[in-house]
This record gives C-alpha cells, sequence and structure tokens, in this order.
C-alpha cells in the first residue's frame, strides 16, 4: 500500500488520511492519454483528440450540488435552490468512505493555479481516479512551471471519484451523486457523475466566493477580449445560444479567456488556462477556431464517430446536445499569454430577445446596468425543449446564477462601483428577433450585431444622437455604421405599434416579477433600473 504523497513533496494529503495503491504524481500530457486509452476510458479520432463518453450524466447536476453550512458560510452564503446546504458531519462522513474507497485504487494527483494575476490566484491540488479527468484539468487550468511543483502547497482540494456514489439515506445528499464545497475545509469532493464540468465550476464557485470578499476582485462569467493595436479590454456576459463565444471569439482581436474572469483594480484576467466549447453542429465554416483546436491534447465529450471512422460527426446528438470540447488556450492562435487584459472600456450584455422588443443595442446607465444584470435575462424558443411552445424568459443572475455562492446584488454593486471608477460603457445587446417575436419577425443578422459591437468598441456610438426606450428607459442609437437605422428601433420594425407594446409590456413584468426575490437585498439605485411598463397598453 503506498501512502498518498512522494517524499518529494512538500505538501500532500496525509493530513487527511489518504493511502492509495498506485499515485501518479503532474503526469504529462501524453502519458494521460496513453493511461486513458489504456484503462478504455476513450478512444482517438482522426486528429489525435480524445474521445469520451461522461455516462448517465452529460451536463452538470445543479440540484445535487451543495455548500457545508458552518460557522464561515452561515451568514455569508446566499442559501437557497441555488446553494443548499449541507452539514460538517455529513461531508465528514463521506471524505472518509472516499478515503476508504481510494485505498485500493490508483489516482491521478495534479496540481495547478486557477488565475493567471498571480496576486489572486487559487493553488489547487486535483486528485482523479480517471485519466482523462486529469487530462481536462491539464486543460482547463494554468500548469505551474516544474521547479515549483516539489514546494506546491495546495490551497484548495479537489477529490473527483466518478463511481463513487453517496447513500442519500445516511449522507444527506439527494441522490448517489454530488457535488460538495467545504470551504473551512478547502475541498470539493465530487462522485457519481463523470461529467469533467462539475470541477471547473466547483473551482469557479469557490473564486466567486474568495475572490469578491477577501480581495476585493469582481468574479465574472464572461468572455473577454482585447484590441490588437488599442489594447483596449472588452468583456462579454451571455447565457447559451446569445452568441458570446461567436462573438467574443474576434480574429481581429486578442483572446483572453472565453469564460471565467476577474476584474482587479489593474487588470482583467482569465481564471483558466483552457476553453470548454460546445461542439454541437460543429463546422469549420461557423467556428474555424474552435474547430483547429481539436486536435492532439483536446478531449470531446459525448461524440459519435462517422461509420466506419475515427472522424467526428458533430451533428450526432443521439447522446446529449451538450457535446463539448476542451483544450487548452494556446490551441487557439490569435490567444494573449499571459491571458491578462487591461481594464475594460465597454462591457456587452447578450441576450436572444426571443419577444422581439428589446433593441439590437442599448446603452444602459449604472442603474439599469446593475438591475440587468442580476436579472441576466436571455429566452428559450419554441423547439428547443420539450413543451416549450412560445418563447419563454430565462433569467440567471450574473449570468450564472448557478455558481453564486454570495447574493446577486454583492456582485452588481462591484459592478456599479467600477463603472464610476473607470467610466465604462455597458451595453445590452440583442442578438435574437426583430420585427415580431420568434415566428413572427426575423433573427438581427449576424453582420448587423458585428458592426455595432465594432462601432462601440471603436468610440463611434460615443458621438451619435440617442432616444430612450419608452418601457426599458436605455438609450437607443439613432444611427450605426452599417446598419439601417430602422433596425436600432424594434418599434419601427414591427410596423404595428399596439402590438409592440403589449409584447414589451409583457416581457417587462417578467422582468420585475423575476426581480422580486432579489429586491429585499438590492439597493434603491439598483431598483430604480427596472424597466416600467407602458400604462396605456396594460
Amino acid at each position: 500500500m503506498q501512502e498518498f504523497g512522494l517524499k518529494s513533496q512538500k505538501s500532500d494529503l496525509h493530513d487527511i488520511g489518504i493511502k492509495v495503491k498506485e499515485a501518479h504524481w503532474n503526469l504529462a500530457q501524453a502519458a494521460l492519454i496513453e493511461e486513458s486509452i489504456k484503462n478504455r476510458e476513450g478512444h482517438l479520432a482522426d486528429t489525435g483528440a480524445l474521445t469520451v463518453d461522461t455516462g448517465k450524466f452529460t451536463g452538470r447536476a445543479p440540484k445535487d450540488k451543495f455548500i457545508v453550512e458552518d460557522e464561515k458560510t452561515k451568514d455569508t452564503v446566499w442559501w437557497g435552490p441555488v446553494n443548499q446546504p449541507i452539514s460538517p458531519a455529513n461531508f465528514d462522513r463521506i471524505l472518509n468512505k472516499m478515503t476508504g474507497y481510494l485505498e485500493d485504487k490508483k489516482v491521478y494527483i495534479r496540481d495547478m493555479y486557477a488565475g493567471a494575476d498571480k496576486t489572486h490566484r487559487l493553488r489547487v491540488r486535483f486528485v482523479n481516479t480517471y485519466a482523462w479527468h486529469n487530462l481536462f484539468c491539464y486543460n482547463m487550468f494554468l500548469q505551474p512551471e516544474e521547479y515549483k511543483l516539489d514546494t506546491f502547497e495546495p490551497n484548495f482540494t479537489v477529490i473527483c471519484c466518478p463511481d463513487f456514489k453517496a447513500d442519500p439515506e445516511h449522507d444527506g445528499t439527494r441522490q448517489e451523486n454530488f457535488a460538495i464545497v467545504n470551504f473551512s475545509r478547502r475541498m470539493i469532493l465530487i462522485g457519481g457523475t463523470q461529467y469533467s464540468g462539475e470541477m471547473k465550476k466547483g473551482i469557479f464557485s469557490v473564486l466567486n466566493y474568495i475572490l469578491p470578499q477577501d480581495e476585493g476582485v469582481l468574479s465574472m462569467h464572461c468572455s473577454a477580449n482585447m484590441g490588437i493595436e488599442e489594447r483596449d479590454t472588452a468583456i462579454f456576459f451571455g447565457l447559451s445560444g446569445t452568441g458570446k463565444t461567436t462573438l467574443s471569439a474576434d480574429p481581429n482581436r486578442l483572446l483572453i479567456g472565453d469564460d471565467e474572469h476577474g476584474w482587479t483594480d489593474k487588470n482583467v484576467f482569465n481564471f483558466e488556462g483552457g476553453c470548454y466549447a460546445k461542439v454541437i453542429d460543429l463546422s469549420h465554416e461557423k467556428e474555424p477556431d474552435i474547430w483547429d483546436a481539436i486536435r492532439y491534447g483536446a478531449i470531446v465529450e459525448n461524440t459519435r464517430f462517422h461509420d466506419g471512422t475515427r472522424n467526428i460527426n458533430y451533428a450526432d446528438s443521439r447522446v446529449t446536445e451538450n457535446t463539448r470540447v476542451s483544450y487548452p488556450i494556446e490551441h487557439i492562435r490569435n490567444a494573449i499569454s499571459p491571458s491578462i487584459g487591461g481594464i475594460p472600456k465597454n462591457i456587452f450584455f447578450l441576450t436572444c430577445d426571443a419577444f422581439g422588443v428589446i433593441p439590437p443595442i442599448l446603452r444602459l446607465s449604472k442603474a439599469q446596468a446593475m438591475y440587468h444584470f442580476i436579472s441576466g435575462y436571455t429566452s428559450k424558443v419554441a423547439g428547443t425543449e420539450a413543451g416549450i411552445t412560445e418563447p419563454e424568459p430565462v433569467f440567471s443572475a450574473c449570468f450564472g446564477a448557478p455558481f453564486l455562492p454570495l447574493h446577486p446584488a454583492k456582485y452588481a454593486e462591484m459592478l456599479g462601483t467600477k463603472m464610476d471608477q473607470y467610466q465604462v460603457n455597458i451595453w445590452l445587446v440583442n442578438t435574437g428577433w426583430t420585427g415580431g417575436p420568434y415566428g413572427v419577425g426575423s433573427r438581427i443578422s449576424l453582420r448587423y450585431t458585428r458592426a455595432m459591437i465594432t462601432a462601440a468598441l471603436s468610440g463611434v456610438l460615443d458621438n451619435v444622437g440617442y432616444r430612450t426606450h419608452s418601457i426599458f428607459g436605455a438609450e437607443i442609437p439613432l444611427t450605426c455604421p452599417n446598419v439601417p437605422s430602422e433596425i436600432l428601433s424594434p418599434r419601427e420594425t414591427w410596423r404595428n405599434d399596439v402590438g409592440f407594446y403589449k409584447q414589451a409590456n409583457d416581457l417587462a413584468r417578467r422582468f420585475i416579477k423575476n426581480f422580486e426575490k432579489y429586491a429585499e437585498n438590492a439597493s434603491a439605485e439598483i431598483l430604480s433600473g427596472a424597466p416600467t411598463p407602458n400604462a396605456k397598453y396594460e
């Protein structure tokens, strides 16, 4: 029996008494791929990428995510459906069971950083029973210099055992699968699920708790890029289907990161060292950068090959629509290293408005920006999910509600402070419908959206006239280069004032209803950013 930890390691897991049959520390990328194939965890595609399945769970299980409620967290965590409490006793019980489970197992240990800014990074030790999970960590986080590994001391530890299952009756979980964060013990336990994204989002949740409270850093679920010549930083927030990845992956700008960032008094920095992109219906024509990134070292989840080949069929959704690829950020040609940009000049909230009433671009006041940040609006359309027959609004606080341990107002207040401090423009960009709702109107042209973002980034929209949206209150530019003026006003594209205002009132009321659960903790300034339904059309 080999004790968990090597003599050359200054810090190990001896303090929690873990022993294992065989331990592999910080294996190289090629070695992990070989281990994955030898363990029958995956197959190589024709590009050299490793293809794997994640079993029963093809996505995160938010109802099975818990935070240990103790003296540290009881008055700081925003408890509720997003942040469910579990007792320290149940955490210890599960940890003890996992410790016994690991005694006759082979494990892969990886020491990584989360955070490109050295001042604010987290030192994380990952313990995996699957080699491909350890490769995922290699892809998604930042590799320490080799000479630092012997003295690496983690300040958070993640133990991920997909084949270990909890006993809900005795362990305080809902099901056999679980993801539990313990901020006092500085540990994350994951079991019963092979979905690798639980590790990524677990660390994101940790940073969302630590950075705003302890270090004054605004943590954000967003992508970010930077101008090649001006070096101006832009941030893109948006839920699935809003175009966040497409619009931030600009060949004329440098990619800082595609998903998780921190905003300090000096910079915007990427938390990660890789990308985790959806690949359903991927093609070289639509997403050339992602397509070219799927090569040796990348991991493709839950796809299938074309019959008789090793060519991945990206149109095949028989396993899930949530097919994904993880790869190191250096697989993207225009990625900047280190993944750090300056203070942002422009921030874009992306929404796919299927009601067709939000303009293609709006400039938000500070109050409106904080309100819309907490709201995190987009919409689902008919056919995207079973049972959806008409546009359905979706709200996710701060565009990442499942990963926020603190009340959303905390993050919104920090955003407002930074708007004042740095005179940042915040734009609400609708990539959805105009001329009517889904089924009546048409999708706003990507060409026009790109032109509006370019105009905002270049400062052109700082010098045009504006009018005020009568319900949402924000400013609509009167003109924008390469965009027909009538496109800028959704009311004009509808050609039906009564229909437009009824639909806009309906959406405004949904915003207000959704915000009720945040109102008690929101300032008067944030509340003043709410839409105002037009009484004439009530």
